[in-house]
């Protein structure tokens, strides 16, 4: 649907305030629907991102540091988020050997097979973008990759 229809404006000052709030508007949209999928496993999208990239850490343990300069969302709290995820028995914590102030953080068995079920859901997250070619999608990376540049 339309941006127009979505928030009942017909009028915009130019093209890039238009733009900025359809990039604003669809973010929240995706990230509501990815809210929605991921609450009856009772995590945020926040702690799946921790999750999945845990997973590519593995078998290795990650700091607190790494998990932060990855992660999706860089207003999150990466510690409290290891916090309710180790609460959960998703993860487990020690302290670095190397480095006694910090936190290695390594995903535990539950917590990889909560991932693997969770990817039986990707079908469904791609089915929110499955009006999109291949090729647009790829056109729609390029120019979000050219805009954050």
């Amino acid at each position: 649907m339309e941006l127009e229809k979505e928030i009942h404006q017909t009028k915009f000052e130019h093209e890039h305030q238009k733009l900025m709030l359809n990039i604003i508007f669809t973010s929240n949209w995706l990230s509501l629907r990815h809210t929605q999928r991921l609450k009856p496993y009772g995590i945020s999208p926040q702690q799946f991102n921790i999750l999945r990239i845990l997973r590519g850490q593995h078998p290795n343990s990650a700091t607190v540091t790494l998990l932060t300069e990855r992660m999706l969302d860089k207003s999150s709290n990466a510690s409290r988020l290891v916090e309710k995820l180790r609460l959960k028995g998703l993860v487990d914590r020690c302290v670095c050997p190397e480095d006694r102030r910090a936190v290695n953080v390594l995903i535990t068995e539950k917590g990889l097979q909560l991932l693997k079920e969770l990817d039986k859901q990707g079908e469904a997250m791609r089915k929110d973008i499955q009006n999109l070619t291949e090729e647009e999608a790829r056109t729609i990376n390029h120019l979000l990759d050219k805009m954050r540049g």
